[in-house]
This record gives C-alpha cells, structure tokens and sequence, in this order.
C-alpha cells in the first residue's frame, strides 16, 4: 500500500476529510448569508427589469460562471421566465445574433474583467440591451459598463488552494434561485403552470393527465342491457376482462355496474344465480368520474370510497352517457404517483 493509500485509510485522514468538508460547506454557507445581508435596492430593479421585459433573459459567462449562467437560464425558462444561454466565448463569434431587442441579459463574471464576456457589452449596448451584471466586486469594468450590478460578495474562498471558483459560483446561484422565485411571485407562477413545461415530470403526469387519455373506450367497453340474464352478463366479463360490467339504456346512459366482487358474493345467494337478471343485481349509483377529471383524482376517488375501495369505475359525460372505463392498474401504469 502506498503512503497516499495508508493516510487516506487512517481514521485520523477521515476525521480531517470530514472536518475540511464542513469548512467547505461552512465558508459557502457564510457567503449566503453574507449575500442575503447586503441584498437591496439592486436586486428590486434587476427583478422589475427582468419582469417587465417584453423578450428573453439571456443569461451569459464562461467556465465555472458560465456553467452557474446555464443552470440560471434553465431554472428561470423552467418556472415562467423565457430565458436561455448564451456562452459568451461562441457569442463573439455570431451567437450574439440570438439576441433580439426586447431582450435584457444577465452576464455572470466574478471578476468582472472576463475578455469573452467584455467583448459582448459593445454589440448589447448598440441595440440597447438592458445589462444586469453579476460580479464579485463594484469596481470592475463589466459592473461600471451594466445598467444593474448585482454584488455577490465572497470574504474566503472554499477552495483548499484558493483558485478554484466555489464559494463565488455557489452564491451566484443561490442568488439566480433567489430572482427566478421572486419571478414566480410576480407572475404568479402556479404547480399547474410549472406542469406545462414538466409533461415528462410526476408532477407532470399528475396535474395534465385526464381520465379521458388512458381510459378504455369505444368497442371495448363491456356494455350490457339491464334486461340481460347473468349467463349472458358473466359472458361479457369474462371476454372483456375488465373487471366490470356496465348496463346502459338505448341511450347508453348509465343504469348501473357489476363488479368481479359483486359476482362472487352473488354467487352465495340462493336461487339459480344464472336466471338472475342484471338489473336484480347491479349497482344502480355507482362511483362514476367525468372524462376531464383529473387520473390523480379519480384514483384518490377509488382509494378513498367510503363504501369500500374500489379498482374500476365508469366514465360518464354529464347527461350519464357512458364514455368509458378506467382502471386503477391503468392509472398507477401511467405513473400518475
């Protein structure tokens, strides 16, 4: 085992690790903290600006910032904030073309003096492009040249050897999260909303999937008539292989259900149980849901039935028309939850 191997393997070198990792999360913490402390009156107009703006926030900078800049964008377009990323380096050289007038751009830099992103101030300011800068001091070129600067204030730096940008970059963000929620406020950004651009998400699924997406319908729906004796009913079950079967008058409007369940516990009555006819023994108000009902609620209306639970149920439009048939093994397939 080499020198390198025994010391890191030593309980001593793990307690350091853990103390140096605490360090690390304490310094950046702190920078938050010191962050939230010197927000003002800058922060108030960098948010009107960005509310206000008829076009995109275009968020820009390079390396480690420019990495912070595109998580920015993607958290400010995700939650109702049309914004996208430029990297500044490929803007100088025709990406600048994706931004239009209208737009305001947020440039991250912690020094202030990053070249590829200086290069860009002239082009914004020809067309009068808003310009909120993100920077670790005042007194540097991009905060004398934007029309906002925002301070992100770092007194001791993370990093082990003082060179790697942490505790700047973690504070940038943190104050990116700080603007996008305050945007939300503003536009009064809903879980509804935030669905829209999240269709693959479960909170997707959950709050846009209807009833009538994942219901079965048309031919194989297991539709009998009231009059129909349980031979002919069991029959339909049985190819069906639903769970229920739903009486319908020559209006297809609902008369009532019959469950797998219902047909065994008929099955201990007396009497001929396939001379029965479906309109003896059928439910006649059973749980129904509408087509535009939410999967969520009509799987917490199948949950939580104060009769008994149920795993099927009709789809009926508002004048009874029966429509379809959903499922809990359909609903939970979906991935609803």
């Amino acid at each position: 085992m080499t020198t390198i191997a025994r010391a890191a393997a030593s309980p001593v070198a793990g307690e350091e690790y853990l103390s140096r990792a605490r360090s690390v999360l304490d310094t950046e913490a702190q920078a938050i903290l010191d962050l939230k402390r010197q927000l003002g009156s800058d922060f108030v107009r960098a948010v009107r600006c960005m509310a206000k703006t008829r076009g995109r926030v275009v968020v820009t900078g390079m390396g480690k910032s420019g990495i912070i800049a595109k998580k920015m964008a993607a958290t400010l377009a995700s939650t109702g904030t049309p914004a996208l990323f430029l990297h500044a380096a490929e803007a100088a050289h025709g990406d600048l073309g994706m931004i239009l007038p209208g737009d305001v751009v947020i440039a991250l830099s912690n020094s202030g003096e990053t070249d590829e992103v200086l290069a860009l101030l002239p082009s914004m300011k020809l067309f009068s492009i808003p310009i909120i800068a993100m920077v670790g001091d005042r007194d540097t070129t991009l905060a004398r040249q934007a029309d906002i600067v925002l301070v992100v204030p770092v007194k001791e730096r993370a990093c082990p050897i003082g060179l790697t940008p942490m505790t700047s970059t973690t504070a940038m963000l943190a104050l990116g999260d700080a603007l996008a929620a305050v945007l939300m406020e503003i536009r009064n950004f809903r879980p509804e909303d935030y669905a829209v651009f999240h269709p693959k998400g479960s909170l997707g699924r959950r709050l846009l999937t209807r009833v009538r997406d994942i219901m079965i319908a048309g031919d194989q729906l297991p539709l009998v008539k009231p009059e129909f004796t349980m031979r002919t009913v069991l029959d339909v079950l049985i190819s069906s292989n639903l769970g229920m079967a739903i009486a319908v008058d020559q209006e297809n409007r609902l008369e009532g259900v019959l469950s797998d369940g219902d047909i065994k516990r008929l099955l201990y009555m007396k009497g001929d149980f396939f001379c029965r006819r479906m309109e003896d023994v059928m439910t006649r108000d059973p749980i129904c849901t509408a087509p535009d009902t939410l999967a969520e609620e009509a799987l917490r209306s199948m949950e939580y039935n104060k009769r008994r639970q149920i795993t099927v149920m009709p789809v009926v439009e508002s004048d009874d028309r029966v429509v379809g048939l959903i499922r809990m093994h359909d609903i939970l397939q979906a991935k609803i939850r």
